[in-house]
């Protein structure tokens, strides 16, 4: 099935299609109004919020050579409502069942920086998606949610892997990939999959705010290769995945 078949505008039809089919794809447009919650203010640091992805470290866990990725790791928890808990830094572990690349060990990333954490953008985006998760288990007390920021560089001859452990789940309750920038980049299109591996459906985040969610229990997701558009100009593309466990 293709995006069209598989976006919504309102969070109950976004959730309506997420129960039914695993995943949901919302458009920018859609995610502008839903982030705003009633004031432009919700996102005033935008700006800010997405030049920061400049400054991410390099990912030292990659298991082969020439795949470009900088990214920063933040763990919050959180209740059912009331403010997220930045927790101290920690590293992000993944069993061998989700990640066979890169799984079974401690990974120890940069932090996300404190104005970012704190910030107008990533507060409201983390608001946004308990309050929509959350609609689909009521019965959880608790989160645990980790934030990751990802850049994929893609150069010339050389493509870019957003999921170099290809198809997988990441071993949560939900995620949450928002499109941050895109720059010069082709491709990089989300897939969708059962655990067979059968294709359920694609789309490509291409606009800032574009964003996939995903019942991590239920269905299986990848990242097709980025390339440049333009193989003489760097070309990146950059996302913020977020995830949502039961503590």
């Amino acid at each position: 099935m293709t995006a069209p078949e598989h976006q919504a505008a309102s969070a109950p039809a976004l959730r309506e299609l997420l129960q039914r089919d695993g995943f949901a794809f919302a458009t920018h447009l859609a995610m502008e109004r839903l982030l705003e919650d009633g004031s432009r203010q919700a996102m005033a640091d935008w700006a800010a919020f997405a030049d920061s992805w400049n400054a991410l470290g390099p990912d030292d866990y990659l298991a082969a050579k020439g795949r470009h990725r900088r990214r920063r790791h933040a763990v919050f928890a959180a209740g059912a409502a009331g403010p997220f808990e930045l927790r101290p830094r920690q590293p992000h572990y993944q069993s061998l069942d989700y990640n066979n690349l890169q799984g079974g060990i401690e990974r120890w990333f940069e932090p996300v920086l404190p104005a970012i954490a704190e910030g107008p953008s990533l507060q409201r985006i983390l608001a946004f998606a308990r309050d929509f998760f959350g609609a689909l288990a009521p019965q959880v007390a608790q989160w645990q949610v980790e934030v990751h920021q990802f850049r994929i560089e893609a150069r010339a001859g050389l493509a870019g892997e957003p999921t170099p452990e290809g198809v997988h789940r990441d071993g949560v309750d939900y995620v949450l990939v928002l499109l941050v920038d895109r720059e010069n980049i082709e491709s990089g299109t989300t897939t969708i999959h059962t655990a067979d591996g059968s294709l359920l459906g694609s789309f490509t985040l291409t606009h800032p705010l574009d964003a996939a969610l995903v019942d991590d229990a239920r269905v299986f997701h990848g990242v097709t290769p980025v390339m440049p558009r333009d193989p003489g100009r760097a070309a990146h593309r950059d996302v913020l995945v977020v995830t949502f466990r039961k503590a």
